[in-house]
């Protein structure tokens, strides 16, 4: 590559290089410029609430925290973005964010342990209040089918207990209970 007397990049004529300055045609020529771009996105938010007496070490599947996306390449990536509003009272509570069925983005837990992709505990004394569980992973699907991404809550008991989403566990009908929200937000990112 040339090189000015200042010491920068001598730059030849092209209508692509215009987009890099200080980049020889040469190089600019293998620079992709579409890579990590956001192709589509789809997205649910998730007002209702959701309850389950859920067993120890289950993992239940939140209706209404589910999308579709069929990625347009199967190199491309697709970002996967949450966050989940719930409670349980004196109850740790985890997501799981599946694939198809299958847990993805989970920690490595060695033995009886469950893996799941985040934590959201829940502990105290009190069933006024809740917790978020939020997060992001890429994933690499490799495919150019519908895909399906849903999220699920595991119980971290050792007995049955009652999970909720978008609502703490006592739902009083006072002023100072709150319900929330949840979302899903799947993009594909291309590669």
């Amino acid at each position: 590559m040339a090189v000015t007397a200042a010491g920068t990049p001598y730059v030849e004529s092209s209508d692509n290089v215009a987009d890099y300055p200080g980049v020889s045609l040469a190089l600019a020529n293998h620079i992709d410029a579409t890579a990590g771009k956001i192709v589509q996105v789809v997205s649910t938010h998730k007002t209702d609430t959701f309850t389950v007496s859920a067993a120890a070490g289950s993992v239940t599947d939140v209706t209404g925290l589910q999308v579709v996306i069929t990625p347009s390449s199967a190199s491309n990536k697709i970002m996967v973005m949450w966050n989940v509003s719930g409670s349980a009272a004196n109850v740790g509570w985890a997501t799981v964010v599946k694939r198809g069925g299958a847990a993805i983005g989970v920690g490595d837990a060695a033995g009886a342990r469950e893996q799941t992709t985040d934590l959201g505990i829940m502990s105290g004394a009190t069933s006024d209040q809740n917790a978020v569980a939020a997060g992001h992973y890429l994933d690499s699907p490799s495919a150019t089918t519908a895909t399906t991404y849903q999220i699920a809550i595991f119980t971290q008991r050792s007995s049955t207990q009652v999970l909720n989403v978008n609502l703490v566990d006592n739902d009083g009908n006072n002023t100072y209970i709150a319900r929330s929200a949840s979302n899903l937000t799947v993009m594909e990112v291309s590669a």
